[in-house]
């Protein structure tokens, strides 16, 4: 379908992640789903409109900006190993700054983790994740698809940041305040399990890349 379909699946996504958190909204679909609930709803549609927005990337005209080089894999297998290590360190800890956050009540300000030096890792690890796959693709489509992840990642952090000011009141700066930021080495290896989980999936990305996208990064 090439174009059309493209900028459908593109508004969709766009759609998909802006009405779902709107404040009339998110309150109604939580009360109707539960807060788990709306979590796992929301989770699955993002990822089923990336999968349909991805596959239409591939399928809409090749009109190429720039030439792939070689050394563009090099930069994103290390650009990946970053991302697979925030994300490791991010998901399932406390963080009442950002979304995603697990359990925000216990979160302890003298021990933040990546929270102490990302207040949105998740957004963080989206616009690496993106902007290394812009460069490395250099087609018209994919520029535009992985260009808005990463201006969408960028722009979210500071709307994030009213919002929760405005949710959480005098409480956020509090938060803030009491923040320690222990070294890097504090917040990595003093959480050796999650340096593995992010070693292994980095590891399994490397290995389905080519089953979901037909390209190896290695190769």
């Amino acid at each position: 379908m090439g174009w059309p379909e493209f900028a459908a699946a593109l508004g969709v996504f766009l759609v998909s992640h802006a009405v779902p958190v709107r404040p009339p909204v998110k309150p109604w679909l939580v009360g109707l789903l539960g807060q788990r609930g709306f979590t796992l709803g929301y989770s699955l549609l993002s990822l089923a409109v990336l999968a349909w927005l991805i596959a239409a990337a591939g399928r809409a005209p090749f009109v190429m900006l720039w030439a792939w080089k070689p050394w563009h894999n090099h930069l994103v297998l290390a650009v990946m190993a970053v991302v697979c290590l925030i994300l490791a360190l991010a998901i399932g800890r406390p963080n009442p700054f950002s979304f995603g956050g697990t359990n925000n009540a216990a979160f302890d300000p003298a021990r933040p983790g990546i929270v102490g030096w990302i207040r949105h890792p998740l957004l963080a690890a989206l616009a690496l994740w993106a902007g290394a796959h812009a460069f490395a693709n250099g087609t018209l489509a994919h520029v535009l698809m992985f260009g808005i992840f990463a201006a969408f990642a960028l722009v979210g952090g500071p709307l994030i940041d009213r919002r929760r000011q405005r949710d959480m009141g005098p409480e956020w700066q509090r938060l803030h305040r009491l923040i320690v930021r222990p070294g890097a080495g504090a917040v990595m290896f003093g959480q050796p399990l999650r340096l593995v989980a992010a070693g292994a999936l980095y590891l399994v990305l490397i290995l389905i890349h080519p089953l979901l996208f037909g390209v190896s990064p290695i190769l």
